[in-house]
This record gives C-alpha cells, structure tokens and sequence, in this order.
C-alpha cells in the first residue's frame, strides 16, 4: 500500500477559506479556524438573505401599490380582486412600478378593477 500525502488537498482547502476570508478583520483573516468559521457563518447568513429578499421585496411592492390605491377610494385586497376578475395579469412588481412612474396609467387600472367589482 502506498503512502498517501494529504498536504496539497489541505493546503487547497485553507487557501479557498482564507481567500474568501479576505478582507475580514483581525484574526478573522489570517487563521484558518477562524476563517474558516467566519466564512461559513457568512455563508450561511448569504443563503438565508437570498430568501428574505424575496419575501422583503413583496412587502414593499404591496406597500407601494396600497400607497397608490388609497387616495382612488380601493384598499390592496380590493383592488387586486378587481384587477382578478378583469383578468389584469400584471404581477406585483409591475404594478408597484407603474404606481411609482405612471399615475395615470395606474388611475385607469383602478378604474378598470372598481368596474369589474361593481359588476361581480
């Protein structure tokens, strides 16, 4: 059997942490425990940041629409049901930047959502 040396798959190894380690601070960058913790916590905090951004991003789409349908006499719910029932597919997204950019764009589409609910 012969004698396996393990040195360059660690020395791989530590220099991919310590790499991604780099601009961390103090010990934080040097040592490879360490790095090796800060990194993968950072990590860790990356993936689950990728979700809360998805659900963070609905939040304010749906803030901004609510903002706009207020003053046109609809709350959110209402509105979305109307624009449901018109058979309007815009997404949330797309709603809340033409609430942002184009008012009389999105004054029509409020229009056209209380029209459908005073016909259902």
């Amino acid at each position: 059997m012969s004698r396996v040396n393990k040195q360059v798959a660690r020395q791989k190894r530590h220099t991919k942490y310590l790499n991604a380690a780099k601009g961390y601070y103090g010990r934080r960058s040097k040592c490879y425990g360490t790095a090796r913790e800060a990194v993968e916590r950072a990590w860790k905090y990356a993936y689950i940041s990728r979700r809360l951004r998805k659900r963070d991003f609905r939040r304010l789409w749906i803030a901004r629409i609510n903002a706009a349908v207020r003053p046109q006499g609809l709350s959110y719910s209402k509105f979305m049901h109307g624009l449901k029932l018109a058979n309007v597919e815009l997404d949330r997204k797309a709603l809340s930047y033409l609430a942002m950019n184009d008012p009389d764009g999105f004054t029509k589409l409020t229009e056209v959502a209380k029209e459908s609910l005073s016909n259902d």
